[in-house]
Parts: structure tokens; sequence; C-alpha cells
């Protein structure tokens, strides 16, 4: 029994040592990796329950003569989080194991054990949750040109033909945003571009409607300076998902950032047929640029022939409407816009 300990206190120790350090270094998540190096701590206390304690584990070692050893393990990991999914589960699998053990030899210590197990488990959630919202905001930040639609924006045509177009052509955050309330007509809609935007591998945002975002497990959504707060949001939502607000001054935006918005929408820049708003003007982008860290769009009335101006502005990332929606061909309005943000941006997508 000790043998078979000793290897399953070892694999679980490494496993949540391999996780700590992607939580420590790659997400810096401090409270995180806090609660898995105490976790870590509470396997040591575990380990001394075992009859004799450390010195009897390591004394019942014996690499040289463990079979497995020499079986071939897969060795390739593409990225920081393959390790920390490979490390969770022989965190999980290694206390298992020792949980059955302590029953066998330290009753009492089994229930310590099955108690690290399942603290372990909910920390792997959370891992999950906020390893989820890391990603999503990397393709947040590489993401430039974002297309916002509804069947009122495309003239007649399917939606799912003209967002398919969309994303062909450069689009990389796709939101649906529908003017009815009637959840009846929208949820059909909201999945099935679910199911597009997932396949294609785009970002999925609903605009105001977090039960529906929650529904058909939308990327996040997109609030108005209206609707219901960031806070309240996140509650609903959880944290693993990316939730935008639309800003109209210097001080919505830093007022957003502050709250904890992934990103927000600056404008409309110019006057806008789909928003009964005043434009801010190319001033506001410049002022944000300037101001706000986290990614932000600019949006309204920008085209092909404007696009320009609002680079020079000082915006990197640009959200539309019309201009892709309402053109003949989707597809080569997406690829123009994003084209000039790429050439614009200096090719830094």
């Amino acid at each position: 029994m000790a043998r078979i300990a000793d290897v399953n206190f070892n694999r679980a120790r490494e496993g949540l040592r391999v996780v700590e350090d992607v939580c420590r270094l790659v997400l810096e998540e401090a409270e995180l990796a806090a609660s898995l190096k105490e976790l870590r701590h509470r396997l040591s206390l575990l380990e001394e329950r075992f009859p004799g304690g450390r010195s009897v584990l390591v004394a019942a070692r014996d690499t040289a003569g463990d079979v497995g050893a020499r079986v071939a393990e897969e060795r390739y990991r593409k990225d920081a989080f393959a390790l920390a999914a490979a490390g969770w589960k022989r965190v999980q699998e290694a206390l298992r194991v020792l949980e059955e053990v302590m029953r066998t030899v330290a009753g009492g210590a089994a229930y310590q054990a099955k108690h690290i197990r399942f603290d372990a488990y909910d920390l792997e959630k959370l891992y999950y949750e906020r390893a989820g919202l890391y990603q999503k905001k990397n393709e947040l930040s590489r993401a430039h040109l974002y297309f916002v639609v509804g069947r009122a924006d495309t003239g007649g045509r399917p939606l799912r033909a003209v967002v398919e177009e969309a994303i062909a052509g450069g689009a990389r955050i796709v939101q649906l945003r529908e003017k009815t309330n009637d959840v009846r007509e929208v949820m059909p809609l909201a999945r099935e571009l679910r199911a597009i935007t997932r396949e294609r591998g785009v970002l999925y945002i609903i605009n105001d409607r977090v039960d529906i975002a929650a529904a058909v497990d939308a990327d996040g959504v997109h609030l108005g300076q209206d609707d219901l707060p960031i806070e309240d949001a996140r509650r609903v939502l959880g944290i693993g998902k990316i939730i935008g607000i639309s800003t109209h001054s210097i001080r919505q935006a830093q007022e957003a950032e502050r709250r904890g918005a992934d990103y927000i929408g600056v404008g409309p820049v110019f006057p806008t047929t789909t928003k009964d708003c005043t434009p801010v003007g190319l001033g506001l982008v410049t002022e944000v640029a300037k101001s706000v860290r986290i990614p932000f769009f600019a949006i309204g009335g920008i085209n092909s022939a404007n696009i320009e101006q609002v680079l020079q502005a000082g915006a990197c990332r640009v959200a539309v409407v019309s201009a892709v929606a309402a053109a003949p061909d989707a597809r080569a309005a997406a690829a123009a816009l994003y084209g000039a943000i790429y050439h614009g941006t200096g090719g830094s997508q």
C-alpha cells in the first residue's frame, strides 16, 4: 500500500503544481493559484496521516523496479491549457486512489482525502471558467472586424447567408441584434447563428438579452447604457463570458472599464440609420484610444469610404452593420473593410 500511496501522492502534487503555474503565470489568476497551493498543503497534511508518515512512503519507493515507468506516454501537448487539462486528470485520478488507500490503512483519513478530491472538482470548474474567459479575451483582442446584424438589416436576404458571407470576408465577431422582444422569434435565430459561429470559430455575442445569451451558450452579451448592469449580467452569465457595453462619452468609457467590461463600443462615430443617437465624432475615438486599456470598437456609420479616418483617429477595431449587411456582396464588403483595417494598422492583426 505504501508504494501505491507514494506514487499517487507524487502524481497529485505534480498535477496540482502544473495547474497552479498555469494559473499564476499564464492566466495571472492569483487567487486561484493560491487556492491550488493551499490544496497542495492539505495534501501534505494528508500524507502525514499515512502510518509512519512520509518517511515510510519514500522508503517504499522503487522507481527502478516500477514497470509503469517504462510505459511510453503521450509527450506532445499543444499549449499550456493542454498541460493543465492533463494535470487536472492526474490530480483527480490520484486523489481517488488515495481515498481508497486511506480507507484501507487509515480509515479516518479517507474522509479528509474525499474532501480534498471534491474541493479539487470545484477548483477545476473555476479554472475552466477563468481559462475560457482568458481564451475568449485573446480572441477578442485579435478581432478587428465586428459584424452586428438582425433580420431588419439584410434587405430581405436570409440572415444565415449574410452572416456566413461576413465571416468569410473577415468578420471575427458576430452580434445578433434583433429589435423584437418576442423570445419565441429570436431563439431559433440565436441557436442557428450559434451553430454557424461555433463551426466557423468566431465569437458570438447577443445584444441586450442576457437570458438568450445564456440559453444558447453565446460567448457573451452586449449591453446598452440602460440595460442590465455589468455586475448583474456577470452574475447571470458567469465569469467565463464576455460582456461588452455601448459608450457615448469618455466618462462612460472609463466607467465601463472600471466596472469590469471586457470591451466597449464607441459611437456612433458618424450619422447612422441603425441607431437614433447623436454622432459623437472622431474626437471621442481619439480620447478613448488614449485613455482606455480594454479593447474598443468604433461603431456607427462606418464604411469603406470613411474607415481610414476612423483608423487615423486611433481605432484599430471597427464594428459595422449596414456597410456589410446592406451591401450587394457581404463577403466582398467585409473583405474590403478587413483589408483597410489590416493595412491601416500596419498589418498588426
